[in-house]
């Protein structure tokens, strides 16, 4: 495919995600049907259309859209892309109408580069307008650079499997596949992937548990727990197990994994297998004892704010009614997490969410209803290079 084909077939992806479809359908649904695509055109056209819903604000309004929220939600795929390139320093000229059968259609006159306008903050921010005061308010001083982080491409990361391997033998082996990879300082077992990144899951370490993907703020999540030998641990929301495995590989616990969707967990049972780890599968929340666990792992579900670098949708999609009812689920999930803690033990709670409300105010809300104390808390900012996360260690009151 030409960059403009790439480009035309982003438009019309875009276009069906603005229909209603969710990104990843749209995109599979695109590649079904389209098998002269490559692999590396199926790449940059996702590439193309992530980028674009990273930066829906901003590019709809330099594509002549509008820069209101409601602009933005109903700017076509073709405005989407105009202004993207625009803004990664691309003529759009050269693209739409370009030469052969498959390109964008010529520019039109009122499609002209918008000259000497100054986006607002927020759009230029690619925030949502009815989150940006919440936001300022909870990052303070860090809402420019969290925000601007989060409109880019979030890095590739693994982690070592200390089990298999040690980082020096991970690098290796991935090197050995053609996928170069370098040590992350935000956790002891992360590496970032570089060049070769594509190939990780053809890869012998892939295939040998000798890594695992997860991002490298997940990573420091489960690095600041109090893991020893010999705890029983329960992954309270398990959910594909990326945690569930990460601390299976720090110490040998007694590990139970729950998800209240247990298809979430479909995929552990092999991943704990490749990873040499054994992880004891319970969906039933009637097989979990109360006050049966020395530590308890609550993955809270929550807006992902985090991770919209990943998930860039979720930052479109997020409304108050939705972030309310995600507040109430995140109590009724830690409150439920916390019975099956044991005397001395330790609940952890845990976010992919920069939002105080479902961070902060929420473990303050806990622990004034519960008697549980805050023992210690982290943020992991995603300037650091990793998702933004939230963790709290929460001890249960005395005599209990």
């Amino acid at each position: 495919m030409t960059p403009a084909a790439r480009v035309e077939a982003a438009i019309a992806i875009l276009d069906r995600i603005r229909g209603g479809a969710p990104a990843e359908q749209a995109l599979t649904n695109w590649a079904r049907a389209s098998r002269f695509a490559g692999s590396g055109d199926r790449a940059a056209v996702r590439d193309h259309v992530f980028d674009a819903l990273r930066r829906r604000r901003s590019a709809a309004a330099l594509g002549g859209a509008g820069w209101d929220d409601s602009d933005a939600a109903d700017a076509p795929g073709r405005a989407l892309m105009l202004g993207l390139l625009r803004q990664q320093g691309i003529d759009p000229g050269a693209v739409f109408g370009a030469a052969g059968r498959h390109a964008p259609a010529p520019l039109e006159p009122a499609e002209a580069a918008p000259s000497g306008v100054e986006l607002p903050q927020n759009v230029a921010l690619d925030c949502p307008e009815w989150l940006a005061p919440r936001l300022a308010a909870d990052l303070g001083a860090r809402f420019a650079p969290v925000l601007g982080v989060l409109r880019e491409r979030a890095g590739i990361f693994v982690r070592v499997n200390a089990r298999r391997a040690d980082r020096a033998a991970a690098i290796a082996a991935l090197g050995a596949d053609g996928i170069a990879a370098r040590v992350h300082p935000l956790a002891p077992e992360a590496l970032e992937l570089g060049a070769g990144a594509a190939r990780l899951r053809l890869s012998r370490a892939y295939a040998e548990g000798i890594v695992e993907l997860q991002d490298a703020a997940s990573q420091s999540v489960v690095a600041a727990l109090p893991l020893c030998d010999g705890m029983r641990v329960l992954d309270f929301c398990a959910g594909g197990g990326g945690k569930t495995l990460a601390m299976a590989a720090r110490a040998d616990l007694s590990l139970v994994a729950h998800d209240a969707s247990a298809a979430r967990m479909h995929d552990l049972p092999l991943r704990a297998a490749r990873a040499g780890v054994a992880v004891d599968i319970r969906p039933d929340p009637r097989d979990l004892p109360a006050g049966g666990f020395d530590l308890v792992l609550a993955d809270a579900p929550c807006s992902g704010s985090g991770a919209w670098r990943r998930q860039p949708e979720a930052k479109w999609t997020l409304t108050p009614a939705r972030l309310a009812a995600l507040g109430q689920a995140q109590a009724e999930v830690l409150g439920a997490a916390a019975r099956h803690v044991a005397p001395g033990g330790v609940t952890a709670y845990a976010t992919c969410s920069i939002l105080r409300a479902e961070n902060e105010d929420a473990v303050a809300a806990f622990v004034a209803r519960s008697g549980f104390g805050l023992r210690q808390e982290w943020r992991f900012d995603p300037s650091a290079g990793g998702d933004g996360f939230y963790l709290a260690l929460l001890d249960p009151p005395r005599g209990a």
